[in-house]
């Protein structure tokens, strides 16, 4: 391809079932953002768009839960994920929502030209039917066993276990996520994409013409799709909640999610066009545009064969160049779950962590999962902050700064003499922006991002080793030179780190008084940068030390999640077998007192407890000891079944059982909650 004349770049349009966590930023908007926020600072002409999702059975699912509208889900976490996409520096040119018109005609018109032209098949086939619920059960309604991997919890148009896309049909033992119910086989009319034609050309123009520049994981799993031999998809759904099918026939029903979604980026495009007075053709139709679509993994195939081969059905649009899609950010050694909780969510960070979004940014990039499954923790998160962007970026800039108001009043100095170590910093710091453009290039953000912060540990050791505390002293003429040079190195970092963290590239240009932003080819050049006699402004620290009390509360919100998600995974044990009224009749359940308890010697469970019953005192072994203390326990009342047949535990006597369940966070508790203090030996009936 020649060198384009502009980029079309999207970034996946996120469901509004939920906010947006640290994995949807690691995996697709932060990579996305430093594309296109190099791309501009290059001069390239550049439309950066996004928006909300509003389609498809999740959204119906989460409204079927919160007993709302589909209407009332995606309006609510629409506003969430806008806001805390702009509270977090993600700079699209336009964000949009799939439920604004001018998407519902795009989608339309671009359905019924594939229509007219004869692109579909139009098929009455057997769909998974639901009686009770009285529908058709479409992608996420319907569960069952992956008939690739075998995971039990596969949806009926993918597996989050494999990634394996399928239809509803091809689950084995599917159950109706609606009702539980199994569902049985129902005819129903549907337009399908017909693949299979179009794998000829797929084979060509991916597996022949992106084999080299394709990341491995993206043309692997192409490669894998297309060697298993392509099928019809159907592009239609039996839904009320979508885009409704504009052909005669189509009546309830609508345009399929993902036929639907990445018509979005299409239709962003032009509301963005719309409101600029562009025309939006050449960012979608002209060859010398750069198409380049940022994803997770999981979207591979929605964006690299669906949506490809939708687009040269229609004829007249680009096909997408790139589709540097990432893989999965763990969290704290788990897989993040949307269902389970089990995430960082952006809008949550923001009020924990006000005005460190770079340093999410940044730890995000630096533990980017680009060529494998990556690991997010709030350790690493700290250290990274503390050890990285304080003590290195913001170590250097702020000695600089506080040297430079000290020794010159806050004027740059003229230099002496450069030497050969000040000409070799320079030379070295020129270089930096041909490295950093080639890695984002190459969509290796971790890569670059690492070249940026080398930058400062350049400065960082110039400082180190010239002295220029020692040198004021002694040598007034090195110093000028040697602050000279450091502050070249600053107003680099300015310009440099702006893609990558660029909160803390507009903070770094005030404390530098910079009247405009400083190019990359300037600091290729060997211009000055920051000119002698240019006044900086007043020093302010970059980055702040996150203490261990800020992680403990994020490490104790996990904890509290994860016990949650235990105590909800334990399943009701199944009903014992039937007692009659005489069987109940033996038991013997009264209230009693703990009057002692001590640690059975040699044991981590047991406690040996002596409780008032109101009949007796009798001794009682207990399996609580990880749970309580023996001081915790005494003067307890609690519910003990007396009648039961006594037994020897580790060679004492047990003359009955205490009660006890556990609550919602998996915690052992008391069965009898009322404080109140009734009479030792009070039956319980």
């Amino acid at each position: 391809m020649s060198t384009p004349k502009r980029y079309t770049i999207t970034a996946a349009l996120p469901y509004t079932n939920g906010p947006i966590h640290i994995g949807h930023l690691a995996g697709v908007y932060v990579p996305a953002d430093i594309y296109a926020r190099y791309l501009k600072m290059q001069g390239e002409v550049v439309v950066f768009v996004c928006g909300s999702d509003e389609h498809g059975v999740p959204i119906t699912i989460k409204a079927k839960k919160e007993g709302v509208s589909p209407q009332d889900v995606v309006d609510k976490y629409d506003g969430i994920i806008r806001k805390s996409f702009q509270d977090f520096g993600i700079a699209f040119d336009n964000y949009s929502r799939t439920s604004a018109k001018i998407h519902h005609e795009t989608a339309a018109a671009f359905f019924e030209k594939l229509y007219k032209e004869g692109k579909f098949i139009e098929e009455v086939t057997q769909q998974l039917y639901d009686d009770e619920a009285q529908q058709f059960l479409a992608d996420r309604f319907v569960i069952g066993t992956c008939p690739k991997c075998g995971n039990e919890e596969s949806y009926g148009d993918q597996c989050e276990k494999c990634g394996t896309s399928h239809n509803a049909t091809d689950l084995i033992n599917p159950k109706s996520a609606i009702t539980g119910n199994v569902p049985v086989l129902k005819e129903t009319k549907h337009w399908f994409l017909p693949l299979d034609q179009y794998e000829p050309w797929l084979k060509e123009w991916i597996l022949d013409s992106h084999k080299k520049d394709w990341k491995p994981n993206v043309y692997g799993q192409c490669k894998s799709w297309i060697d298993d031999g392509l099928r019809p998809r159907a592009v239609t759904r039996d839904l009320d909640w979508g885009i409704p099918v504009p052909v005669a026939g189509g009546e309830g029903k609508v345009l399929y999610v993902w036929f639907d979604a990445p018509i979005g980026y299409i239709s962003a495009t032009k509301e963005w066009a719309a409101r600029e007075n562009k025309d939006w053709e050449p960012y979608w139709k002209d060859q010398d545009t750069k198409l380049v679509h940022f994803i997770g993994k999981d979207n591979i195939v929605f964006h690299c064969i669906i949506f490809p081969s939708m687009l040269k059905a229609e004829g007249s649009y680009i096909l997408p160049d790139n589709v540097p899609a990432n893989e999965f950010l763990n969290l704290e050694g788990n897989k993040l779950s949307t269902s389970k909780n089990w995430a960082v969510w952006l809008h949550e960070y923001l009020e924990d962590f006000p005005g460190k979004e770079d340093v999410l940014r940044y730890v995000l990039t630096a533990n980017a999962p680009e060529t494998k499954d990556n690991d997010f923790t709030w350790k690493d998160f700290q250290q990274r902050n503390n050890s990285e962007l304080v003590a290195i970026l913001g170590n250097f800039i702020n000695r600089v700064v506080v040297l430079t108001h000290k020794y010159y009043d806050a004027e740059v100095p003229e230099p002496g003499q450069l030497n050969e170590t000040d000409e070799n910093i320079l030379a070295e710091l020129r270089a930096y922006p041909a490295v950093i453009a080639s890695s984002i290039e190459k969509y290796r953000f971790r890569e670059a991002q690492a070249e940026m912060m080398n930058v400062a540990r350049l400065g960082n050791k110039y400082l180190a080793d010239e002295e220029p505390w020692k040198t004021i002293k002694t040598d007034e003429a090195r110093t000028k030179t040697v602050m000279y040079v450091a502050l070249q190195v600053a107003a680099a970092l300015s310009s440099i780190c702006q893609p990558f963290l660029p909160f803390t590239a507009k903070k770094l240009s005030t404390i530098l008084n910079l009247k405009k932003n400083i190019s990359w080819p300037q600091i290729a050049s060997a211009e000055a940068l920051l000119a002698p006699q240019h006044v900086i402004g007043k020093a302010s620290l970059l980055f702040e030390k996150i203490e261990d009390d800020a992680i403990a509360k994020q490490l104790e919100k996990l904890e509290n999640t994860k016990k949650m998600n235990q105590a909800e995974q334990k399943s009701v044990e199944g009903q014992k077998e039937t007692a009659t009224f005489e069987d109940f009749t033996k038991i013997d359940l009264r209230v009693g007192t703990i009057v002692s308890a001590e640690k059975m010697p040699k044991t981590k469970k047991l406690l040996v407890l002596k409780v008032d019953t109101g009949l007796d005192t009798r001794t009682i072994v207990s399996g609580i000891a990880e749970h309580f203390s023996p001081e915790e326990v005494v003067g307890k009342q609690v519910t003990v079944l007396v009648n039961l047949a006594p037994r020897k535990l580790r060679g004492t006597l047990s003359e009955g059982m205490i009660l006890m369940t556990e609550n919602a966070q998996g915690e052992l508790v008391f069965v009898n909650p009322d404080e109140a203090q009734v009479n030792n030996g009070s039956t319980i009936a």
